[in-house]
């Protein structure tokens, strides 16, 4: 029987994430897998995201294992995974999404809303950081690097008196019991694909994962990451978006913040999904529309490699 190698960064998330890939990919196939670690600059770094490039320095040194055959697939959160096509890759499937909101994890318990002024929140990501920055601008925003585990011991230690993390990497690893406050999505949108997971293979080898896909969440998430294609937003642009499908109508929200939180501007758009030859681009080209008409281009910085 051949093996399926399957790629993925070393971090307790990682690791997690691709665990359960490659048990589903079993069951669902049969097929034989190996589990093969790779290092990327993202995780041996110090650096901020947004001065090594962005999440995509995540998915680089994954890609060129899968183009230098390594491995046959690798696994990304699609979050951190840019959205301009890579020569020769393809996204073979897109599994099932789960939560796809951010977690407030405090000490004592505490929520956003009831952390003292001068509170220091820590976080890696300009969009939580505008979040912050709006809801509660007499706190300090921290920015802060490394996996889960390390994050969460700054707060246990005294170091910060919160994070803001993904629900889903923290239900990865079994983490649910940190969170003090779940961020509701209309007044908190996270970011394009949150909670999805993107199996990528060479291009022609889809039919490896393809079991695996989920077209109602694919179409969801595509939506939301077409709205940073078209904005041509990079790393650094605080942008949050968010889509859905009820009875057959696919619904999609962006919002797009100042840096500092002061400004923020939201476009909603909806279509049915059956309706048109692409849903996923047609709804978004409304959304990113509008944004731009509103102004978006003065609030953010746009015009980068998403």
């Amino acid at each position: 029987m051949t093996v399926v190698r399957i790629g993925t960064r070393g971090s307790t998330l990682a690791l997690a994430q691709t665990r359960t890939i490659a048990s589903a990919l079993t069951a669902k196939t049969g097929a034989e897998v190996e589990i093969v670690t790779v290092r990327t600059e993202g995780d041996t770094s110090k650096e901020s995201l947004a001065s090594l490039g962005g999440t995509g320095v995540f998915a680089g040194a994954l890609r060129e294992a899968l183009i230098d055959d390594r491995c046959d697939v690798v696994v990304h959160s699609l979050k951190d995974l840019p959205t301009v096509a890579y020569p020769g890759l393809s996204i073979g499937a897109v599994p099932k999404r789960v939560d796809p909101r951010d977690a407030l994890c405090s000490r004592d318990g505490l929520t956003l809303d009831t952390l003292p002024a001068g509170a220091r929140v820590g976080t890696g990501s300009p969009r939580r950081a505008a979040q912050l920055r709006s809801r509660r601008p007499d706190i300090e925003v921290v920015d802060i690097r490394g996996n889960v585990d390390t994050r969460l011991r700054q707060v246990t230690d005294g170091v910060l008196d919160a994070v803001v993390l993904a629900a889903a990497g923290l239900e990865r690893i079994g983490r649910l019991g940190d969170i003090t406050e779940y961020l509701g999505l209309d007044g908190w949108p996270t970011a394009p694909g949150q909670g999805a997971l993107a199996l990528e293979v060479r291009t022609g080898e889809e039919r490896l994962v393809s079991a695996l896909n989920h077209n109602p969440t694919r179409t969801i998430v595509e939506a939301e990451r077409h709205v940073l294609g078209l904005l041509e937003a990079g790393c650094a642009a605080p942008i949050g978006a968010h889509g859905q499908i009820d009875d057959g109508l696919l619904f999609l929200d962006a919002r797009v913040y100042s840096p500092d939180g002061t400004e923020k501007i939201t476009s909603s758009h909806a279509l049915y999904v059956s309706d048109s030859a692409d849903p996923s681009r047609e709804v978004a080209e409304r959304v990113a529309a509008e944004l731009l008409a509103g102004g978006a281009a003065r609030l953010a910085p746009l015009g980068g490699t998403a």
